[in-house]
């Protein structure tokens, strides 16, 4: 069976994982295989973030469903504010196994909407981000998880201009420390050249410009494997 995924951007919607179980509950009811929520709370809050936005990106919703359109409104009825949301097409160069009973990954989970600049045609857009710059992200930052997510249609009335959305997992380390975001060991000669490099590449593709990063806990959901009947798992 072939499941989609959905990423659904929350603004002024005041989710919390306190409140969370109910949307998970209606998304499983409407088909839904898996929920991802990440959520920008006071555990990230001294991370660097990015808003172009205004209001800013609060929350992310994601699900993976076989009828995505069916699964839509459980999420939209569940969130205050101004959600947006997108089919995508996901790849993951990393890929970890992570815990999916609803507790709190163990990480710094920072989401990025992405714009194309009007100069680069999508297909080498697309080429520069995928083919050149993911071993550059790989190799200059602390990252143990990374989802590139290439928008294919939207799915909500008039949403902000958005051409993909990458997931990337740090260690918590790097909310405050910026040798544990790049993976520099303290080294500043190798923090700055890892900045360095990696700021040359984003900017070959657009991504110094005109983007949100949002920080944020992460909480998945494997509908298939977890019992709701049971509860959801508290906070971790």
């Amino acid at each position: 069976m072939t499941y989609s995924k959905v990423i659904v951007a929350v603004r002024d919607g005041g989710l919390t994982r306190d409140g969370a179980d109910g949307l998970v509950t209606r998304c499983a009811a409407a088909g839904a295989v898996r929920v991802q929520l990440n959520i920008a709370d006071d555990r990230v809050s001294g991370a660097m973030r990015i808003d172009e936005l205004d209001p800013p990106i609060d929350a992310v919703v994601t699900y993976w469903a076989e009828d995505v359109d069916a699964v839509l409104p459980a999420v939209i009825q569940s969130v205050e504010g101004r959600p947006a949301a997108w089919e995508v097409t996901a790849r993951a160069p990393l890929d970890p196994e992570l815990p999916a009973d609803g507790t709190r990954i163990d990480a710094l989970s920072n989401i990025a909407f992405l714009r194309r600049p009007v100069e680069l045609d999508r297909d080498e857009w697309l080429r520069r981000w995928l083919e050149d710059h993911t071993r550059v992200a790989i190799d200059t930052q602390a990252t143990f998880g990374y989802v590139q997510n290439i928008v294919e249609r939207p799915l909500t009335d008039d949403p902000p201009p958005v051409d993909a959305i990458v997931e990337e997992l740090f260690p918590m380390a790097a909310v405050s420390d910026i040798h544990a975001f790049y993976g520099s060991n303290g080294d500043q000669a190798e923090l700055e050249r890892r900045m360095t490099r990696m700021l040359t590449s984003v900017a070959r593709f657009g991504a110094d410009r005109h983007l949100d990063v949002v920080p944020t806990s992460r909480y998945d959901f494997d509908l298939l494997r977890f019992d709701l009947s049971a509860g959801v798992a508290s906070d971790g």
